[in-house]
């Protein structure tokens, strides 16, 4: 393939999604002069929100903490649907110019590190084949953690029988007809509740299958409070306002999960028990066998579920699945659910770096032997940050935090006229844990694909706002764990240094 090698940037963002406009904003208002560009692998920007398309796609965290800091979410539903996300994440890049630096159709195969040169190199591929060569002072990869590609499906005996379609909610079809069809959505995660009150306002009867259920949350999708104060209140300080009311019920509402886990649990069921009929089986369909946020808990927006199941259009099944026949699937228990359509809403397939090979003086980084720095770097890889969220709030709070941290960053590296940064475990001490504290399938399927996390500061990963940001916007930037190098020092020494820092 022909390749092309001509450009130094001194940044280069790889993703153009929520993270990766917030990183842009971010660096282009801290280093005016510096040059930096946005690499996205597909045709148009807005990440998750342009590649999920499936009926009733949203947000299952308020737009006021998942909008961007510096550009709020003014439209009265909080809970908004995936359209009205991507046209939010469009209009902000067009405001602030980064449409501009975003290089669309370019997927990044691979990025090495070179010592002696002190710089990334970074090979994309475009959309009509080419090869296109870019250097880089520092690379921050905004793309995500799942598998564009194709979604997580397990193989169920008899699949190729089945005479409808089978498809994954990550792949719907733009003309797929399902009014007055039979659906099944198989899984019980936020898809599945999404996708089933959406599916039943046009088909005949939709089944939630699911092997074991989740907790269901109920929220209004308009933020009453909110709304009040954006029209009484200036805009910037309503705002402020909502963001932090919601950050810090968010923030109770976990802690209080994780301390009192069957007061939890009960304020949950007992809300989903108001919303159906007094006989239905809650116990057997609505109460998880784990507690409150050991896997992320599901929202229904306005009880659109419950409705849904109370209007008869959607019934839940908990069983496991013996095999898909043709005309649907049967169950263990011997019954047989018919289906024109099956969904597999069985979740995402964790992929880091948006798969593209990361090579260090030539050899591989292997993320799953290393320790993650601040929740923004990683153990031995030099000039590298990553945007990665919250598991237990908006994913927008930590991405946000993260990228002024590297704005921190690289202004101490220009003012003390450093070329590296590396993140350095100080010894053997360290015993490293899973980076995520879930139960969830795909946490559990990616425990050989994820860095882990320390004990302690900076190489714990906290699941809270508060505490990143006093940690993110007072810590030291210089704090004994980073590591700086001018360019003869990064050549000179850093092959040795960067090689007692795998896990």
């Amino acid at each position: 393939m022909p390749m092309e090698s001509k450009e130094h940037f001194d940044i280069l963002i790889i993703g153009a999604g929520i993270s990766g406009i917030d990183a842009a904003y971010h660096l282009q208002t801290a280093f005016p002069r510096k040059t930096y560009s946005i690499l996205e692998a597909r045709e148009a920007i807005g990440g998750t929100w342009d590649l999920f398309r499936y009926p009733g796609v949203r947000s299952d965290s308020d737009m006021h903490t998942l909008g961007f800091p510096f550009w709020p979410w003014h439209a009265d539903e909080a809970i908004a649907d995936g359209p009205a996300i991507w046209n939010y994440i469009r209009e902000t890049a067009t405001h602030y110019g980064i449409d501009r630096h975003i290089r669309l159709g370019h997927r990044m195969m691979r990025a090495s590190w070179s010592s002696a040169d002190a710089r990334w190199t970074v090979e994309a591929q475009t959309k009509d084949g080419r090869i296109v060569r870019l250097f880089c002072n520092f690379l921050y990869m905004c793309s995500g953690y799942y598998s564009y590609e194709k979604g997580f499906s397990p193989e169920f005996p008899g699949m190729n029988r089945f005479q409808g379609q089978f498809l994954h909610p990550q792949e719907w079809p733009e003309a797929l007809d399902y009014a007055g069809k039979r659906i099944i959505v198989i899984g019980s995660g936020a898809t599945a509740v999404t996708l089933v009150p959406a599916l039943a306002r046009e088909a005949t009867h939709v089944t939630m299958l699911q092997r074991s259920p989740s907790y269901v949350v109920t929220r209004p999708s308009k933020d009453a409070m909110a709304i009040w104060m954006y029209r009484h209140l200036p805009k910037r300080l309503a705002a402020k306002l909502t963001k932090w009311k919601n950050v810090l019920y968010s923030i109770t509402m976990f802690h209080l999960a994780r301390t009192k886990p069957e007061k939890m649990k009960a304020l949950i069921i007992n809300r989903i028990k108001q919303q159906l009929h007094p006989q239905y089986d809650v116990k057997r369909h609505f109460t998880p066998r784990y507690n409150p946020w050991d896997q992320r808990v599901c929202l229904a927006p306005d009880g659109d579920l419950f409705a849904a199941i109370r209007s008869g259009r959607v019934e839940i099944v908990t069983d496991t699945i013996e095999e898909v026949v043709e005309s649907g699937i049967r169950l263990s228990s011997g019954t047989t659910l018919p289906a024109d359509i099956i969904v597999s809403a069985t979740g995402l397939a964790v992929k880091l770096m948006g798969g593209a090979d990361i090579l260090i003086d030539g050899a591989p980084a292997r993320f799953y032997e290393k320790l993650v720095y601040k929740g923004a770097m990683f153990s031995g890889i030099p000039n590298l940050a990553f945007a990665f969220g919250y598991t237990n709030n908006s994913w927008t709070l930590r991405c946000d935090l993260s990228a002024r941290f590297v704005c921190r960053l690289l202004k101490y590296m220009d003012r003390k006229e450093w070329s590296v940064c590396v993140p350095s475990v100080p010894g053997p001490a360290i015993n490293p844990e899973p980076l995520l504290d879930f139960s969830s399938g795909y946490v559990r399927r990616a425990d050989g694909v994820l860095p882990r996390q320390g004990q302690k500061t900076p190489w714990r990963v906290h699941q809270n706002y508060l505490k990143d940001l006093a940690s993110f916007t007072f810590g030291s930037v210089s704090d004994g764990t980073m590591n700086f190098f001018r360019a003869s020092q990064a050549y000179n020494g850093s092959r040795a240094s960067l090689g007692h820092d795998l896990i």
